[in-house]
């Protein structure tokens, strides 16, 4: 038996989406909320797949350095990346997508969670990325295949 546990981590974050057509195509932000979803085949000797704490360490302190108060940007969007370079001090973590709710779950599913959770005997099966609350976007592992070889599903939900 597998056991999947949850942690919600917010930050706040500016992006553009290029090439968009409508109003997203502009500078703007959001406060964003991030589930990530944890899934573990056992348990410590306390009874738990990964402790909270050390679970939000990892996460947290990723979005912390690399998204929170920061700009994200598609590594195409050179007028962008450009203007961004003018500013200092400037944070800018640059996406080989444009950087959609959809493609900021599946980055954090498919790159960062990876790197963030080896060693650690879980390993993330979703992220849902909240744009708005209204709106959100998830990205899911098939969980018949391992998390290398598996396809992502991204569906929005509105």
């Amino acid at each position: 038996m597998s056991l999947t546990i949850m942690r919600r981590i917010k930050f706040c974050a500016g992006h553009r989406l290029f090439r968009h057509g409508g109003k997203c195509e502009f500078f703007h932000g959001h406060n964003y909320l991030a589930e990530f979803y944890v899934t573990g085949d056992t348990v410590d000797s306390v009874g738990r797949v990964i402790d909270f704490a050390d679970l939000k360490a990892r996460l947290k302190g990723w979005i912390d350095e690399h998204w929170d108060h920061g700009f994200l940007l598609h590594e195409e969007d050179e007028n962008g990346r450009k203007a961004m370079g003018i500013v200092e001090p400037s944070k800018v973590y640059v996406l080989p997508y444009n950087p959609t709710a959809e493609n900021m779950a599946r980055h954090l599913l498919d790159t960062v969670c990876p790197q963030l959770l080896a060693g650690t005997g879980v390993r993330a099966t979703k992220v849902t990325i909240w744009e708005t609350d209204y709106a959100c976007a998830e990205a899911s592992l098939d969980t018949e295949t391992s998390p290398r070889d598996a396809e992502f599903e991204t569906s929005a939900t509105v």
